[in-house]
């Protein structure tokens, strides 16, 4: 009788220590809204992916996606706010390729975002397009480069802030054809491309994902793409490097959480966004916008960010680009 009692309370222990391997916070994550925090004004290209995953995920798990818009500092002010944030799934980021540009054109950041944040999944990646107001003669890539050195000083070109992609782009571009131009430093892609189609500056080497409806409605002129071969939404605009040898990247972003957030939880967002990117109806939608699903694992993710950071860090000293 003995043996059996200490029998069966030693099956209560391993059932209770195997409920246990199982952690709490995910069974039920999430059960309230989750803030997605992302360093950019409404109307760039990660708000608008944003919010199609933020509808997809609000819808699938039950509890709200709301979105929280924080631009400034090329994203680090966000970066700062889900840094300081409870690892507890709460508080997400929209992280990116600007993210590892940062790690090298800010000398001092009071965060290290490799240290800090914790990749989750991918979202999406795309070109960024040079384009052009149409108050711009050149019709191609060299005629742009021939364009700027005759009129040196007096063409100026935007960007969604200091340290995004639209800046080092143009400072890349200007290194690499002897070229000068003004930078316009502007608090997201949105407010950047009000004064682009108004003709207060000139150019912008915008992501496509924002810029492609304007392309199509002849309100900007797209001269070339920044990725090492054409996009299949902009068929018949060339690859910069067509012109300028050598000259390539391409824009992703994804998701990241606060270092610490449980690995359940981290693996039940990957496993959801997976979905979202691999849904027909989503997909479509970023095609629209010149986007490809960009879908990966979190330790894929890990990887990525960390060859990204260690390509933008050379990129950014070959460039000589500073924060303004």
């Amino acid at each position: 009788m003995i043996w059996r009692l200490k029998s069966l309370l030693f099956s209560l222990a391993w059932v209770a220590l195997l409920a246990g391997a199982v952690p709490a916070p995910a069974q039920d994550y999430p059960n309230r809204p989750v803030r997605w925090v992302l360093g950019f004004a409404p109307g760039g290209p990660t708000d608008i992916v944003v919010r199609v995953l933020g509808q997809h995920l609000s819808e699938k798990l039950g509890q709200q996606f709301v979105i929280e818009n924080r631009p400034g500092a090329g994203g680090n002010l966000a970066t700062q706010t889900v840094v300081n944030a409870a690892p507890d799934g709460y508080t997400i980021l929209a992280i990116a390729h600007g993210n590892a540009i940062n790690a090298t054109l800010y000398k001092q950041l009071p965060f290290n975002f490799i240290r800090d944040i914790a990749p989750v999944a991918g979202m999406v990646q795309m070109p960024n397009v040079l384009e052009v107001h149409p108050s711009v003669p050149a019709r191609t890539v060299a005629e742009f480069i021939a364009y700027l050195k005759a009129n040196e000083g007096k063409v100026s070109y935007a960007s969604a802030g200091n340290g995004t992609s639209a800046h080092l782009a143009a400072e890349l571009f200007k290194a690499m054809t002897g070229t000068s131009m003004q930078h316009v430093p502007y608090r997201g892609s949105g407010p950047a491309l009000i004064d682009m189609l108004s003709g207060q500056v000139h150019v912008l080497f915008d992501t496509l994902t924002s810029s492609i409806q304007h392309i199509r409605d002849g309100k900007l002129r797209a001269l070339g793409v920044t990725t090492a071969t054409r996009s299949a939404a902009l068929p018949d605009t060339p690859t910069i490097a067509e012109t300028v040898p050598g000259f390539e990247f391409t824009a992703w972003f994804g998701v990241g959480v606060p270092k610490g957030t449980p690995p359940a939880i981290v693996e039940k967002l990957n496993r959801e966004i997976n979905a979202a990117l691999n849904d027909p109806k989503i997909k479509a939608r970023f095609a629209e916008l010149g986007a490809v699903p960009f879908v990966a694992t979190p330790a894929q993710m890990v990887t990525h960010v960390a060859s990204e950071t260690e390509k933008w860090g050379k990129a950014v000293q070959f460039s000589g680009a500073k924060v303004d």
